[in-house]
Protein backbone atom coordinates (compact mmCIF):
# COMPACT_ATOMS: atom_id res chain seq x y z
CA UNK A 1 0.00 0.00 0.00
CA UNK A 2 2.75 2.43 0.95
CA UNK A 3 4.84 1.37 -2.05
CA UNK A 4 1.90 2.03 -4.36
CA UNK A 5 1.50 5.50 -2.85
CA UNK A 6 5.20 6.29 -3.29
CA UNK A 7 5.22 5.04 -6.89
CA UNK A 8 2.13 7.09 -7.71
CA UNK A 9 3.73 10.15 -6.15
CA UNK A 10 6.93 9.65 -8.14
CA UNK A 11 5.18 8.98 -11.45
CA UNK A 12 3.11 12.14 -11.08
CA UNK A 13 6.28 14.22 -10.71
CA UNK A 14 6.84 15.55 -14.24
CA UNK A 15 10.39 16.71 -13.59
CA UNK A 16 11.44 13.30 -12.27
CA UNK A 17 9.81 11.45 -15.16
CA UNK A 18 11.57 13.76 -17.64
CA UNK A 19 14.96 13.20 -16.01
CA UNK A 20 14.45 9.44 -15.91
CA UNK A 21 13.43 9.35 -19.57
CA UNK A 22 16.65 11.12 -20.49
CA UNK A 23 18.83 8.72 -18.50
CA UNK A 24 20.94 6.16 -20.32
CA UNK A 25 19.50 2.98 -18.71
CA UNK A 26 15.91 3.94 -19.47
CA UNK A 27 16.72 4.93 -23.05
CA UNK A 28 18.68 1.71 -23.57
CA UNK A 29 15.83 -0.40 -22.13
CA UNK A 30 13.38 1.32 -24.48
CA UNK A 31 15.69 0.60 -27.42
CA UNK A 32 15.82 -3.09 -26.49
CA UNK A 33 12.04 -3.27 -26.22
CA UNK A 34 11.69 -1.85 -29.73
CA UNK A 35 14.36 -4.21 -31.09
CA UNK A 36 12.68 -7.29 -29.61
CA UNK A 37 9.27 -6.13 -30.78
CA UNK A 38 10.38 -5.76 -34.40
CA UNK A 39 12.43 -8.97 -34.34
CA UNK A 40 9.42 -10.88 -33.04
CA UNK A 41 7.15 -9.26 -35.58
CA UNK A 42 9.56 -10.13 -38.38
CA UNK A 43 9.89 -13.70 -37.13
CA UNK A 44 6.13 -14.16 -37.11
CA UNK A 45 5.77 -12.68 -40.58
CA UNK A 46 8.64 -14.74 -42.00
CA UNK A 47 7.35 -18.03 -40.62
CA UNK A 48 3.69 -17.31 -41.29
CA UNK A 49 2.80 -18.01 -37.67
CA UNK A 50 -0.12 -15.62 -37.54
CA UNK A 51 -2.73 -18.24 -38.41
CA UNK A 52 -1.02 -21.22 -36.80
CA UNK A 53 -1.05 -20.09 -33.17
CA UNK A 54 -4.31 -20.23 -31.33
CA UNK A 55 -4.99 -17.97 -28.34
CA UNK A 56 -4.80 -20.98 -26.02
CA UNK A 57 -1.37 -21.91 -27.37
CA UNK A 58 -0.20 -18.34 -26.93
CA UNK A 59 -1.47 -18.24 -23.34
CA UNK A 60 0.30 -21.51 -22.55
CA UNK A 61 3.49 -20.16 -24.11
CA UNK A 62 3.31 -16.98 -22.03
CA UNK A 63 2.61 -19.03 -18.89
CA UNK A 64 5.57 -21.35 -19.53
CA UNK A 65 7.81 -18.40 -20.36
CA UNK A 66 6.90 -16.56 -17.16
CA UNK A 67 7.40 -19.73 -15.09
CA UNK A 68 10.83 -20.23 -16.67
CA UNK A 69 11.78 -16.63 -15.90
CA UNK A 70 10.67 -17.01 -12.29
CA UNK A 71 12.66 -20.22 -11.81
CA UNK A 72 15.75 -18.69 -13.40
CA UNK A 73 15.49 -15.63 -11.15
CA UNK A 74 15.08 -17.89 -8.11
CA UNK A 75 18.13 -19.94 -9.15
CA UNK A 76 20.11 -16.75 -9.65
CA UNK A 77 19.16 -15.53 -6.19
CA UNK A 78 20.15 -18.87 -4.67
CA UNK A 79 23.51 -18.77 -6.45
CA UNK A 80 24.05 -15.19 -5.32
CA UNK A 81 23.36 -16.16 -1.70
CA UNK A 82 26.02 -18.90 -1.83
Amino acid sequence: MVLRFILRLLTNNDHLVQRLSESYPIRRAAQWVVVFFYRGKGFIEDNKLKNKITPEQFRSFVKRFSENIKTEIKQGKDQFKK
